[in-house]
This record gives structure tokens, C-alpha cells and sequence, in this order.
């Protein structure tokens, strides 16, 4: 791709931005309405974590083919198929007659979504070739995922009193079609120097690990933890991750590529996304639930109690793009582990939430830490990569987010179930949510540890190693670009 002007960069940015706009704004719009559809569909526990986990499940399984599809065939088409599914499928949903019939149109939506998210930003990646430019385009991508989280709950929680749980899927309407006319006007075509085969088996493996996964976990508190149609699914899971490790080292072209594993700093930043998504997933299907249920509070006077949060993320967000820039992820990881923890803790030992003042200094703890850890993640996973393999990089950061959340999801889901006398209720609903909020603690300390850990010397070392390894040719397959080895060299510095 030929190097564009600044104004030109910067629109494509922006186009790029509108696809995560539609994304976030409609993950946090739907959490708000969760009490609205459990009611107005009679659904449980369950049916409302399937309605998120249907969606970023989906989202999680087919983000890597996503990526690698986008740069084998052209990244600007994929991302314009993406949003042309995305818009198709939100506007199916508004129209969903039952719970089943919803779940069914989320993951309509979470097909088009695949081919967003990671692809936007592999072309992000190929936009801004200078890392310290790369940084700070990545800190405005990560404050547009503050700005979704601040207009979210309000505009869903208005929408939700005055229209209608329906409405919140038709904000995706208008920006979807206004971004799809952009990108064919103004955003450039470009594809990986070589082109990466199809894994159809690794794919089937992946959709097998992540279903099985979540449907064990969500479904267990009613059938039972020891039922044999829970231990079939956990044994179809582990049984499939096995796959994965022995089938995937052997293919010249992976849908995964263990060797990125061997980066340290990638590795981290991985592990770093399912723990810090989970910890926003877990607290956003608590919260929501708790400030409706139990406070009988409004779906708008809800949206409106989680701006303090909101906007932290929002404000921190682009700050932590501008350190990672000047001084490495480290001091942005470190912010992140350690207040999401300490919010996490308000919560969990000191029922926080019974009280207004100290549920809003949780709340604005755990926006900041959330606001500080998208732009490390996002920097380490596709610096020191070689361009060529960016939307396969990227695509593993994102399936790293989706399947964070989908756990936290499904996870902190299945314990407040389980904890609670009656599960349609709100009796209890504090005792039983501790737990959860335990869990979130875990996932900060997870954040603060690993983030320490991966971020040093010795760990940037083996991420250079890595990008060395990566840029060289693949036995019997064409050579890498020559571009490729130096780009590595030049990001992962």
C-alpha cells in the first residue's frame, strides 16, 4: 500500500474507528437492556448470558479466519463485507420474536463483527507504519471504546425507556451504512506480501473448544456440574485444545501460529486480554443487574450511574495510547492490574455497592484501570510482528478480548446463578454476586502480575527473537517481503 498523506491517514482512522463504534456502543447499549428482554421474553439467568455469549463466542471462533482471510484476499473487502453482515443482522435483531429467534439473529451479527474489529485494525497497522504514529492512533482506538462505554448505557437506557429494548439495535443502522460508503470511498486495498491457506480443521477445532467451553460453563448450574452432558461438552473442549496444540505446529500456514507464543510480550498481552475483558464482562452483567433489579433503579438512571466509569475510560484511554508511545506498556499495565483489583476488592470485601459514594470510587477505580490496558494490549500484540502477518496478530488480540468476556460472561454468570435461592429473583442477589466480584479482583491481580512480568528487558528480547523467526521464509513457500524483517525490527525496539 502506497504511504498516504496525514489527512488521508487520519480519515481512514476514523472509519476504522466508526466500525468499533458500532461494536462497543452495541455490547454496552444491550447490557442495559438486559432487564427489558428478560421480562418482555421470559428468559433466565441463562437465556440473558446467552444473548451476550451467543454473540462474542461466535465473534471469538471466527476472528482468526477474519484476519487471516483479510490478508489473503483484501483487507477493505472484508471489512466491508463485515459491516454490510453487522448492519443486517442488528436490524434482524430489532425485529427478533422470541429469545431463541434473538440469539439466533446476535450470532448474525457476530459474523459481520469478526470481519471488523481485528481487520480495522490491521489496516490501522499498514496505515501507520512509524511505531510512535502507530501508538497514538491506537490510543484514539481505544478512546473511542471509552466513548462507546459512556454514550452505551445512556443512549441504551433512554432508548429502552421511552422506545424500547428493540431500538438499541437500530443506532447500528446509520453508522454502519454511513461507514461501509467511506470505506469504499476513501479507504485503500492492501493484503499480506504472502498469501496464508485456509485451515478449515483448525477452525473446526477452535468453534469446538469455545462452544463447548461456554455452553459447559453456563449450562451447568441447572443441569449440573457432574450431569454427563456437561462432562461430554468440558471433554469435547479439552479434547479439541489438545487438537489444536498437536495439529497446528505441523501446518506451513496455522490458523493460529504458535510461534507468536514465543514473544513473551505477546503472550502476556494475551493472557492480559482475557483476564482484563473478563473482569469487564463479569461487571458489567453484575452491575446492570444489581442497579435494576435489586436498586430498581431505570434503565436510563442506571446507563447514568456508570459515566463516572465511562468517562475515566474515555479520558484514560487515549492518555495510555500517548505513554505507551513514550515509555513502553509497563507503567500502563501496572496502572490497570492494580486498580482493577482495588476495585474489584471494594466490591467483593466491602460491599461497595451498598453505598453510593464508595460503589462510584469502584466504579471510577475499575475505569481506570480498563482505560489504560486496551492501548498495551493492542501496541504489544502487533509490534514487533511482521506487517504480513498483521490482521493474523491483531485478530489473536481480538479473539483473546471476545473470549475474556464471553468467560467472564459465562463464568461469573454461572456462580450468581448458582448462588442465588431463586434465580428470577433479586433476593440475595448481593450475597450471591460477592463471589463474582472475587473473581474480578483475581482478574486484576492477573493484569498487575503478568503485566510486570512481560514487560522487561528479557521479555522484549525474546519478542525481537520472535519477529526474527517469523520474517523468515516459510520452508517451500515464497519469501517473506523484504519490508517485513526490518518493520519487525524497527516496532519491536
Amino acid at each position: 500500500m502506497s504511504e498516504l498523506s496525514h489527512r488521508r491517514r487520519m480519515l481512514v482512522l476514523a472509519i476504522c474507528c466508526m466500525s468499533l463504534l458500532i461494536v462497543s456502543l452495541d455490547t454496552t447499549a444491550l447490557n442495559v437492556a438486559l432487564p427489558a428482554m428478560r421480562r418482555d421474553l421470559d428468559a433466565s439467568v441463562a437465556g440473558m448470558q446467552w444473548t451476550i455469549d451467543a454473540y462474542t463466542l461466535v465473534l471469538a471462533s471466527l476472528l482468526m479466519l477474519a484476519g487471516s482471510t483479510a490478508d489473503r484476499i483484501g483487507r477493505r473487502k472484508v471489512f466491508m463485507a463485515g459491516l454490510v453482515l453487522f448492519t443486517l443482522g442488528s436490524a434482524l435483531c430489532s425485529l427478533a420474536p422470541s429469545l431463541e429467534a434473538l440469539i439466533a439473529f446476535r450470532m448474525v451479527q457476530a459474523v459481520g463483527g469478526s470481519m471488523l474489529n481485528p481487520v480495522a485494525m490491521s489496516i490501522i497497522t499498514n496505515t501507520f507504519t512509524d511505531p510512535r504514529e502507530r501508538a497514538r492512533a491506537i490510543g484514539v482506538w481505544g478512546g473511542v471504546v471509552g466513548i462507546s462505554m459512556a454514550a452505551g448505557p445512556v443512549v441504551g437506557g433512554g432508548l429502552v425507556d421511552s422506545v424500547g429494548w428493540r431500538s438499541i439495535f437500530w443506532v447500528n443502522l446509520p453508522v454502519g451504512l454511513a461507514a461501509l460508503l467511506l470505506t469504499w470511498r476513501y479507504v485503500p486495498e492492501s493484503r499480506a506480501h504472502r498469501a496464508r491457506r485456509p485451515d478449515p480443521l483448525g477452525q473446526l477445532l477452535v468453534i469446538t473448544l469455545l462452544g463447548s467451553l461456554t455452553y459447559a460453563i453456563i449450562e451447568a448450574p441447572q443441569k449440573g456440574w457432574a450431569s454427563a452432558e456437561i462432562l461430554l461438552f468440558a471433554g469435547l473442549a479439552a479434547a479439541a485444545l489438545v487438537g489444536l496444540l498437536v495439529y497446528e505446529p505441523r501446518r506451513a500456514d496455522p490458523l493460529i501460529d504458535l510461534r507468536f507464543f514465543h514473544s513473551v510480550p505477546f503472550s502476556g498481552a494475551t493472557v492480559i486480554a482475557v483476564s482484563a475483558f473478563a473482569a469487564l464482562g463479569g461487571f458489567l452483567f453484575l452491575n446492570t443487574l444489581y442497579l435494576q433489579d435489586v436498586r430498581g433503579l431505570s434503565a436510563l438512571d442506571a446507563g447514568l450511574y456508570t459515566l463516572p466509569m465511562a468517562a475515566v475510560v474515555c479520558l484514560l484511554s487515549p492518555l495510555s495510547g500517548r505513554l505507551v508511545a513514550s515509555r513502553g506498556p509497563r507503567i500502563p499495565l501496572l496502572i490497570a492490574g492494580g486498580a482493577m483489583a482495588v476495585s474489584g476488592l471494594m466490591l467483593a470485601a466491602f460491599d461497595a455497592e451498598t453505598g453510593t459514594v464508595s460503589m462510584f470510587a469502584a466504579y471510577v477505580l475499575f475505569g481506570l484501570g480498563f482505560g489504560s490496558v486496551n492501548a498495551p494490549i493492542t501496541n504489544t500484540a502487533v509490534s514487533g510482528m511482521p506487517r504480513s502477518q498483521a490482521g493474523v496478530a491483531a485478530a489473536v488480540a481480538s479473539t483473546s478480548r471476545q473470549i475474556g468476556q464471553t468467560l467472564g460472561v459465562a463464568v461469573i454468570g454461572a456462580v450468581l446463578a448458582a448462588g442465588m435461592a431463586d434465580p428470577g429473583g433479586s433476593d440475595g442477589f448481593v450475597a450471591a454476586s460477592r463471589p463474582g466480584w472475587w473473581i474480578v479482583t483475581g482478574c486484576g491481580l492477573a493484569v498487575l502480575l503478568i503485566g510486570a512480568l512481560s514487560s522487561g528487558r528479557w521479555a522484549r528480547s525474546t519478542a525481537r527473537r520472535t519477529a526474527e523467526r517469523l520474517a523468515e521464509p516459510v520452508a517451500g513457500g515464497p519469501a517473506a517481503a523484504p519490508s517485513a524483517q526490518s518493520s519487525a525490527a524497527r516496532t519491536s525496539s
